[in-house]
């Protein structure tokens, strides 16, 4: 049964959340349709363009994203602080730079509005929109119009493009998060859409390592925020640089194929020890449907109390958190 979103994002619990939306039309979202004989490649270029214009508008933050062929996946961290310390005028700047907004701000803007009532009611516009901005639904909402309304014009049709609201998945400590941008970063790897995660292209991982080297990237990329620490959100930041994910990642997608499965080799990433995060599990999860996509991820602690939050006594993938992460 579907739920509610309030139902599923708990801030208190987490910032982070893995959010996927699908295509549902055959027609691709980007790549070579073979059906058609159409390539939609430079669709790939819409999302994230408009991506990196969100990431400027919202206060929300790009951990980790993958662009496939019908789907796409975004890690996302909601930065409630930020919001929060917006002033009016900056909240008023941010969300007109994507809607127009009522004649009243703008008679509030050229210092024509004085009145009491039309004060209260700008604070309360304001209000609004500064929830709006650390909303995750709206963030998705933003995206998935804007692509649709695109394609849906490049196509010559109308009606529905993606398959219904896009789901999201909680991810409540290292452990989850970790797991889930690496599955994100894979995504090509495992798709045999490329055969290591420097080529693997409209992916977080690839922008990293451009960035890493320092090489120009290219235009229009979100803003991925760094992934270590910082000292407002230590407890649930990922206590290790980009080498040490780097080599996780490339160390995963290696023994992600067919006659790898089950098997740990040498050279084990330290991460994985740092964090109690079982080595043969991992290499399963990290398989294609390897992961279960459910309600959250994180170890099974912290899924209990998340179920308790939003309402629920039991909450899928319990079984699986206790298999993959070991009692820390």
């Amino acid at each position: 049964m579907t739920r509610a979103r309030c139902e599923q994002v708990s801030l208190p619990d987490t910032p982070y959340y893995h959010c996927i939306a699908r295509c549902v039309r055959r027609a691709f979202l980007c790549g070579d349709d073979p059906f058609s004989g159409q390539s939609y490649e430079h669709r790939r270029q819409w999302i994230l363009g408009r991506i990196a214009e969100l990431d400027a508008v919202f206060a929300i933050d790009i951990c980790a994203y993958a662009i496939m062929s019908n789907h796409y996946h975004l890690v996302l961290r909601v930065d409630q602080a930020q919001a929060e310390d917006w002033t009016d005028a900056e909240v008023i700047r941010r969300w007109r730079l994507l809607f127009t907004g009522p004649l009243l701000i703008q008679r509030f803007l050229d210092g024509t509005c004085r009145s009491p009532a039309e004060l209260d009611k700008v604070a309360e516009i304001v209000a609004e929109w500064r929830s709006r901005l650390g909303d995750i639904s709206w963030f998705m909402r933003c995206l998935n119009e804007h692509i649709a309304r695109q394609a849906n014009q490049e196509d010559g049709c109308t009606g529905r493009f993606w398959e219904g609201r896009f789901k999201s998945q909680a991810l409540l400590d290292e452990q989850g998060l970790l797991t889930c941008m690496a599955y994100v970063d894979l995504n090509p790897v495992r798709a045999a859409m490329a055969d290591s995660p420097e080529r693997s292209d409209f992916t977080s991982i690839q922008q990293r390592i451009r960035e890493y080297q320092q090489q120009p990237a290219q235009a229009a990329l979100p803003v991925l925020r760094p992934l270590s620490p910082k000292q407002s959100d230590i407890e649930r930041a990922i206590p290790f640089d980009l080498a040490d994910y780097f080599a996780l990642v490339d160390w995963t997608g290696r023994c992600c194929r067919d006659d790898k499965r089950g098997h740990i080799p040498d050279g084990l990433p330290p991460i994985l020890q740092r964090l109690g995060i079982d080595a043969e599990q991992w290499l399963r999860a990290m398989q294609p449907q390897g992961l279960q996509l459910s309600r959250a991820l994180g170890r099974i602690d912290k899924l209990k109390r998340y179920a308790g939050q939003v309402g629920n006594q039991w909450l899928k993938g319990l079984a699986q958190s206790k298999r993959l992460y070991m009692p820390v």
